[in-house]
């Protein structure tokens, strides 16, 4: 299963791999309608022709010499949201359509080829475009509905080697156990570590690899280590076993697999590879060639993603997870609290760990949390997605360090409880240290526009005002950031600390 760089992370919805199919055409005189769903990328040999012409790796018409333009409907093999289209000329040069356009419907897959061309209402979700011969014609698609069929019209005839539909695959199947990572149900690859002989889709493609280019393999690791996969799951589940198949791969199936979970619905990926939550549900377990391994995990969950680690690089053919999609949260103390507080609760309570507004607002609408996972890791998105002026609002909330913390309390009344606890390193601190660290501040802000921020949680008097005078000569953008990074450490802190203080309320 292969993709283009414009379209990394989708899957081929169309591809033979999902169960793709060419349903229909107007004509196929030269090639057949059926290559157009291939997998593997087109291939031309200059010596090959049969009774009809040239052979072409691809859909190609005979040459229209009366009105009208061809077409081709064809089947998704998994239906889903498309995000954009390839139209794959490879090797078609004098004989490309000149003009493109592409149709989708969503009608039940089992709809008769005479019915999909006489009596289905098509949608147009791509205009006609102008296509490249013997090239990628990639164009975007904006559409959120979910498609069973296509529809690809070319103007007026010519060859189209392949078809990318790229998207969002939609559940198959959403009750009773079920694969949770397969790609018909929604389950999809979101980052490995390598994919230099195949990609990472193969693993969760459907039946068993028919050869060892059809799974996940790694290069070799120098030094020896370990490579893994990350596979978002078609929605939270409890995960009952696991299908570990080195099938095809014999003198480079991995040594040992482990796999990781984590519950976060809908998490960036980019933050997932080293998340520091990740829980080992299957301890290294030994590999066979060639094998399925069926194997039990020790925590069911529910769980939204899994990391398959390989010890230590090799090929694993499919991966499959076993189990049944699940409503529950990840159960913890802090989430539970501050989605049973009331909305001006919620809003008073997150007001104490950060004093950005839009913060506080995105923050609300995502009540209810599902784990502390996605509390902590959205806080923390959201906060890196503001921008300058959000920060410094939010930096507005803190206290001076080393100012008379009587004062901060009638000042920051919403912060001040905390505040205290955080720069717990100044109150024993010597006369002239807290001296230097106003003097510090006044300069710092004079100098940057903002309070110095640093979480002070542990430090000494002396080790802040060490911190401050390295950071006074930064670049003013540098230093925005570094201050931006120890308000989300001091946010996560505070976030942490809402579990005691709703206690201590309702005593």
């Amino acid at each position: 299963m292969s993709e283009v760089a414009a379209f990394a992370g989708l899957v081929d919805l169309l591809c033979e791999d999902v169960g793709g199919e060419a349903i229909l055409c107007s004509d196929d005189f030269f090639a057949g309608m059926g290559y157009l769903v291939k997998a593997k990328a087109a291939l031309f040999d200059p010596s090959t022709y049969t009774d009809r012409g040239k052979e072409m790796d691809g859909w190609e018409s005979r040459r229209k010499r009366v009105g009208g333009h061809d077409w081709c409907i064809l089947k998704l093999g998994v239906p889903g949201q498309i995000r954009g289209v390839d139209i794959d000329t490879a090797h078609f040069l004098g004989n490309h359509p000149p003009f493109a356009s592409l149709d989708a419907c969503s009608v039940s897959p089992d709809t008769s080829p005479e019915q999909l061309r006489d009596s289905v209402e098509w949608t147009r979700i791509l205009e006609e475009v102008p296509l490249r011969r013997g090239s990628h014609n990639l164009q975007a698609v904006s559409s959120d509905k979910i498609w069973t069929f296509v529809r690809l019209n070319i103007y007026p005839d010519g060859g189209v080697a392949r078809l990318r539909i790229y998207g969002e695959p939609q559940p198959v199947q959403t009750e009773g156990r079920l694969d949770l990572a397969a790609l018909v149900n929604g389950g999809r690859a979101v980052a490995c570590s390598d994919m230099f002989f195949s990609h990472m889709n193969n693993l969760l493609l459907p039946g068993r690899s028919a050869f060892m280019g059809g799974g996940w393999e790694t290069r070799r690791s120098r030094p020896p280590g370990e490579d893994w996969i990350i596979v978002a799951l078609c929605g939270p589940g409890r995960v009952e076993s696991l299908t570990l198949d080195t099938g095809h791969y014999k003198g480079n199936y991995p040594d040992r697999a482990a796999v990781d979970a984590l519950y976060w619905p809908g998490a960036p990926p980019h933050l997932l590879p080293q998340h520091p939550d990740w829980k080992e549900i299957l301890p290294p377990t030994k590999m066979r060639a060639d094998q399925e391994h069926q194997v039990t995990v020790q925590d069911p969950g529910p769980w939204t993603h899994l990391r398959l680690r390989i010890l230590p690089d090799g090929g694993m053919a499919r991966m499959r997870v076993w189990g049944r999609l699940s409503s529950e949260n990840r159960a913890d103390p802090l989430v539970e609290k501050l989605n049973n507080l009331s909305e001006p609760e919620a809003r008073a309570a997150l007001t104490r760990c950060c004093g950005s507004v839009r913060w506080l607002a995105a923050m609300l609408a995502l009540r209810p949390f599902r784990s502390k996972t996605q509390l902590l890791g959205e806080a923390s998105r959201i906060w890196w997605d503001l921008d300058e002026g959000d920060w410094r609002e939010a930096f507005g909330h803190h206290p001076r360090i080393g100012a008379d913390l009587a004062l901060l309390r009638e000042k920051y009344a919403a912060t001040a409880t905390w505040s205290a606890g955080e720069q717990s390193g100044v109150a024993a601190a010597p006369e002239e240290t807290l001296e230097a660290l106003a003097e510090g501040n006044r300069a710092y802000e004079a100098r940057f526009g903002y309070i110095f921020i640093v979480c002070a949680s542990g430090l000494s008097a002396a080790e802040m005002l060490a911190r401050l005078q390295e950071r006074l000569p930064n670049e003013p953008a540098t230093e925005l950031r570094v201050a931006a990074g120890e308000h989300a450490r001091i946010m996560a802190l505070r976030l942490q600390k809402l579990v005691e203080t709703t206690e201590s309320s309702k005593t």
